[in-house]
C-alpha cells in the first residue's frame, strides 16, 4: 500500500523553479551578443602594450547593471565562452583559449566578476534602498571597474611582461578616462531602464 502520508508530502511539494527562465536566457544570449559587438568598436591600442581600448567594459557594466549579478555573470562568461571556442568576439577579431594566457587576459577573467559585483551593488544596495538614480548608479558600476577591472587588469600585465606593479599600473592608466565616460552611459542607461521596468532585477 502507498503511504498517504509520503503520497501527500510529493503531490504537495511545489515544483523547483529552474535557476533561469527562458526569458533570462534570451536576455544573456542578447547581452553577450552586444558585448561582443561592443569589442569591435574602438580597439584602439595604447601605449607600449598593444592592449586596446574599446567598449568591452561598457557591455559588462550594462550586463551586470540591468540584469542583475546572476544573469549579468552569466552574459559575460558566455561572451568569454564564445571567445575561446574560436568565435572572433574579442578586440581586434582575436579569439581562441591563447588570449586568455596573453598581457590583456587580467581584464578578460576580471569581466565576469566585474558584472556580478556591479549586479550585486545595484540589486541589493541601489535598489532596495530605492535609489536606482543615475549617481547611485554610477557608483555601483564604477566600483566595478576599481575594485575588480584594473586591479586584474594590472596583475595581468604585470606577470605577462614581468614588469614592475608601477610599471603595469602606468601601462592601465590610459584606460581611465574611458572607463569614467563608459560608466556614465552605464548609470544614464540603466536609471533609465529601471526606472521604467522596477521588475527587472528581481530574478536577477
Amino acid at each position: 500500500m502507498t503511504d498517504p502520508a509520503s503520497t501527500s508530502t510529493t503531490t504537495s511539494s511545489p515544483a523547483r523553479r529552474p535557476l533561469f527562465s527562458a526569458t533570462d536566457l534570451a536576455l544573456v544570449a542578447a547581452f553577450a551578443a552586444l558585448i561582443s559587438a561592443l569589442a569591435y568598436v574602438g580597439a584602439i591600442p595604447v601605449g607600449g602594450t598593444g592592449v586596446p581600448i574599446t567598449l568591452q567594459t561598457l557591455g559588462v557594466g550594462l550586463a551586470g547593471a540591468l540584469l542583475g549579478p546572476l544573469r549579468g555573470f552569466a552574459a559575460v562568461a558566455l561572451y568569454l565562452a564564445l571567445g575561446a571556442i574560436g568565435l572572433p568576439v574579442f578586440a581586434e577579431h582575436s579569439s581562441g583559449v591563447g588570449v586568455f594566457t596573453g598581457i590583456s587576459a587580467g581584464y578578460l577573467y576580471a569581466f565576469p566578476l566585474a558584472a556580478l559585483l556591479i549586479g550585486a551593488l545595484v540589486k541589493y544596495v541601489a535598489r532596495d534602498a530605492g535609489k536606482t538614480r543615475a549617481i547611485v548608479v554610477f557608483a555601483c558600476a564604477f566600483a566595478g571597474s576599481v575594485l575588480v577591472i584594473h586591479p586584474l587588469g594590472i596583475a595581468g600585465m604585470k606577470l605577462h611582461q614581468d614588469v614592475s606593479w608601477a610599471t603595469a599600473a602606468g601601462w592601465d592608466g590610459p584606460f581611465w578616462v574611458g572607463d569614467v565616460l563608459k560608466t556614465t552611459v552605464v548609470a544614464l542607461v540603466a536609471a533609465e531602464v529601471h526606472r521604467a521596468f522596477p521588475q527587472l532585477l528581481r530574478r536577477g
